[in-house]
């Protein structure tokens, strides 16, 4: 029988790769929605739309690769359904596959503005290779572009689409950028640098709902506020896990697949990898949902491992990016439980980093074109050791020697 794979983005090929790589020998079934081998979904909203990368630029492996290792790659293939007494799924052609283990990497999806117009032609998201070139044919000289939400998606694109010559407006609920994810300082340098690139923010804002001219969107009503011209709009309001299978299956969830330090799920004969699950995170002690490429790389890794039967790999620690403009993002960890905020170096300058502290121990650390503070802000964080937060603030102290 074989190990299926549900899901061929970055999280589904790289675990066929690693099963690979441990000595798996069983058939190996790849079974994704889109027709695309898997694929890096980072450099949609940055290089493609950009026109600096192409599809063979995005791709994990070759496509000779999958033929070449044993390993079945089923595109443009959707599972309606998992009968897990049988292990057996069944896929929207009626079709069915046998499976001995059974591997969820079904990612998630953008999540919807469901307001008055929001059905017309003209709204945007970026999820796959397809979202990215419609927006991409969208983006000229004097096209209006607004963006519902500060968030980093919404970000990148807006510097991409600044790149090009659109207009751009972004529309944040809360008071600043960045709200739910990051603090003040940071917040407020992303909102300069964007600025000085004519970008445009409104902040504050509820969205009522949208107005068209001949089935095309062609403003955002705002509360209170005149509505707002554009000729599309992106929503990037954050992304809900395709669990729907997990759930309907009768596995363990809660805003995703409940997994283990293994990626295993409640069924034992089933693991779940990527943004679709919820982790534990032993650092924190906590469980939580984490939507990032190290992640989805991380989790492959345990899921192969107990698979094959291996040892466990080693922990690591969560880490994020995001480049904008000249700007490269580096975060390592999660603010959870700080009681004390550090800045080493000058925002002005374009190159610092913010340290979060809990009883002088780092929780995460956010470096803006620092990668030596962002590299032993994950180290410290890693061997929980403390830190003097006045050497950290001292730019005059080397980082090593902190």
């Amino acid at each position: 029988m074989s190990t299926v794979i549900i899901g061929a983005g970055h999280a589904g090929g790289t675990v066929a790769a690693v099963l690979r790589q441990l000595g798996h020998d069983k058939p190996i079934v790849l079974v994704g929605e889109e027709p695309h081998p898997p694929y890096q979904r980072p450099p949609l909203s940055k290089g493609w739309l950009k026109g600096e990368v192409g599809e063979e630029g995005l791709l994990l492996r070759p496509r000779s690769w999958y033929a070449e290792n044993n390993v079945e790659l089923r595109t443009s293939s959707r599972v309606v359904g998992i009968d897990r007494e049988a292990r057996r799924l069944t896929l929207s052609t009626d079709e069915t596959l046998a499976y001995d283990t059974l591997v969820l990497a079904t990612g998630a999806r953008a999540r919807k503005l469901v307001l008055p117009g929001s059905d017309l032609k003209g709204f945007l998201e970026l999820r796959t290779i397809e979202d990215a070139e419609a927006i991409k044919a969208w983006f000229r000289p004097g096209f209006r572009l607004a963006i519902i939400g500060g968030g980093y998606v919404g970000l990148e694109v807006a510097a991409s689409a600044r790149k090009l010559g659109a207009e751009v407006d972004v529309l944040e609920r809360e008071d600043r950028l960045l709200a739910r994810v990051a603090g003040p300082v940071l917040s407020s340098f992303f909102r300069d640098v964007h600025e000085e690139n004519g970008v445009r923010f409104h902040f504050g804002v509820a969205v009522e709902g949208f107005e068209g001219l001949d089935g095309q969107v062609s403003g955002v009503r705002l509360t209170g506020r005149p509505t707002l011209h554009c000729d599309a709009v992106l929503v990037g309001v954050g992304a809900i896990p395709n669990d729907d299978l997990a759930k309907a299956a009768g596995l363990a969830c809660d805003d995703g697949v409940i997994v283990d330090a293994q990626a295993r799920t409640s069924d034992p004969h089933i693991f779940a990898i990527g943004d679709v699950t919820r982790r534990p995170m032993a650092l924190y002690g906590r469980t939580v949902r984490l939507e990032s490429v190290p992640n989805a790389l991380e989790q492959a890794r345990q899921a192969a491992a107990a698979i094959v039967g291996g040892p466990d790999p080693k922990p690591e620690t969560p880490w994020f990016w995001s480049d904008q403009y000249d700007v490269k993002l580096q975060i390592g960890g999660m603010p959870f439980d700080v009681d004390q905020v550090v800045l080493r170096g000058d925002p002005a300058t374009r190159k610092f980093a913010l340290f979060h502290l809990s009883e002088g121990r780092v929780q995460a650390v956010e470096a803006i074109n620092s990668p030596q503070e962002f590299m032993m802000g994950r180290q410290w964080l890693a061997s929980r050791r403390e830190v003097d937060p006045g050497r950290l603030a001292d730019t005059f102290v080397p980082i090593k020697e902190v």
